[in-house]
């Protein structure tokens, strides 16, 4: 009982799986679901390709950013330079003072500074420096891969204009399936109505009639060749038994026609 009870629910359940499968796949074929799947679709999509863009955007103000540090760092190094350059400058005027001698010339405190500041600017421009070839190295790969995604972008923004090419011809296509369908169902509807089978059993009924009576001439023609067969055992069979009496005495001999009706005469010698 529960395994019966088991099978029928379970049956039941097949055949609510099968009409909502069947009525999802008439629903997926309607023109107006398939045009708001494809609205779908292509909004899902230009949502992702608007959240690219961004991301895209972002990588590239980074790069801005970048090249504007860049700019600023390479503004700092010909500074640095400059006044790295204007420090061996003074200290080089300090030598010509004391005619080149370098006690005098190291112990004057103008040449401590000078010296002290040249090592300062040397030093901070070996850290530009550096700074800068990172932000060139970097700003390469921030180039190379933000023309990378433009061209995706790009990509991207045909394909999401192709699909609406694509909507326009799925709606078109499904239109016109749909109105062959119904154009051949009508079709169908014609060849297979009421008058259709009432001309069946019209033509059923006709040819029955003509082998109706087709059997009965052949029937007809054998009844004849019967009845002149049996009269023709009954002449044979007279014709025996007259000629059986014949022979036994019972029945005179019959004349043959040409000696009774002819008389030969002998003629005298």
């Amino acid at each position: 009982m529960f395994k019966a009870v088991s099978r029928y629910f379970r049956a039941l359940g097949y055949l609510l799986t099968g009409q909502i499968t069947k009525a999802t796949d008439t629903l997926n074929t309607n023109p107006t679901v398939i045009s708001a799947n494809y609205d779908r679709i292509i909004s899902d999509k230009r949502q992702r390709l608007t959240q690219y863009k961004d991301a895209v955007a972002a990588m590239i103000a980074q790069e801005e950013s970048k090249k504007e540090k860049l700019r600023a760092i390479t503004d700092e190094v010909g500074k640095l330079e400059k006044l790295k350059s204007g420090a061996a400058a003074k200290a080089k005027s300090l030598v010509e003072k004391y005619a080149g001698d370098p006690a005098a010339v190291k112990n004057d405190p103008e040449y401590q500074r000078c010296q002290s500041a040249f090592k300062d600017f040397s030093n901070t421009l070996a850290e530009k420096a550096k700074r800068a070839l990172e932000l060139e190295d970097d700003l390469k790969i921030l180039v190379n891969n933000a023309s990378g995604h433009k061209n995706q972008i790009m990509a991207l923004m045909r394909e999401l204009e192709k699909l609406k090419e694509e909507k326009q011809d799925a709606v078109a296509d499904i239109l016109s399936s749909t109105e062959e369908k119904q154009i051949a169902d009508m079709i169908t509807g014609i060849s297979n109505d009421r008058t259709s089978e009432e001309l069946r059993d019209l033509r059923e009924i006709r040819q029955k009639a003509a082998a109706g009576a087709k059997v009965s001439r052949e029937l007809a023609g054998l009844d004849t060749k019967r009845a002149e067969s049996e009269f023709m055992e009954y002449a044979q069979a007279s014709e025996s038994d007259n000629e059986f009496d014949q022979l036994i005495g019972l029945a005179a001999k019959k004349e043959s026609p040409q000696a009774s009706s002819v008389d030969v005469k002998v003629p005298e010698a």
